[in-house]
């Protein structure tokens, strides 16, 4: 365990910063949480300029990109290697599904709703089929496992719940504007489609 809490600069709503708060509680991990608004510019400032959200110091270790945080902490503290495998077959399915969501899951979600939600901009149908696509990919993944890289929780498990439970509340935020009755039911009958095939 470190022998001081690790600093972690982050942002409430921010997810990556929430994926690696429950990584270091997985881990029984004390944080020094030190906010860090980038909406008021706090991250421009000579200190943070280097970096971004979140970003963490461990006894001087500077470290940004919230995946690449969660694989040290688990490295360096981790119990035992069950949340990030040293079976190199076994991490490299957790490594790519950290991949997916950076890459393709989080990353499709930000296309759709970030237009949305900070710029006014109209429910986009391309961007939403885009996302369903990626959705189903991942429920693809999951046939016979438990979790999204196997039998047991994993830091993709974690990242790709952040990324998940943003669509979820991003939905709520859209059911007074036809969330239900045109993308459910619109994912609704493609499903039914699939199924024919």
């Amino acid at each position: 365990m470190p022998t001081q809490p690790i600093k972690l600069y982050y942002l409430p709503p921010s997810p990556p910063c929430r994926a690696v708060m429950m990584t270091a509680k997985v881990l029984g991990l004390e944080l020094e949480l030190i906010v860090t608004n980038i909406m008021n510019g706090e991250h421009m400032t000579p200190e943070y300029l280097k970096h971004t959200i979140p970003t963490m110091d461990d006894s001087g270790f500077i470290l940004w990109e919230s995946r690449a945080i969660m694989a040290y902490l688990v490295n360096a503290y981790g119990r035992d290697d069950s949340l990030y495998p040293k079976n190199p077959r076994q991490r490299a399915i957790v490594d790519q599904r950290l991949s997916f969501d950076l890459g393709t899951l989080f990353s499709r979600y930000f296309n759709l709703y970030i237009p949305i939600l900070f710029r006014g901009e109209e429910y986009n149908e391309e961007a939403a089929e885009k996302l369903n696509e990626a959705l189903a990919w991942l429920d693809t993944s999951l046939d016979g496992r438990a979790f999204v890289a196997g039998d047991n929780l994993t830091i993709a498990d974690i990242t790709i719940i952040v990324t998940l439970t943003n669509i979820d509340r991003t939905k709520q935020v859209l059911e007074p504007y036809g969330y239900n009755e045109i993308d459910v039911a619109g994912a609704q009958i493609l499903a039914s489609f699939m199924k024919k095939e």
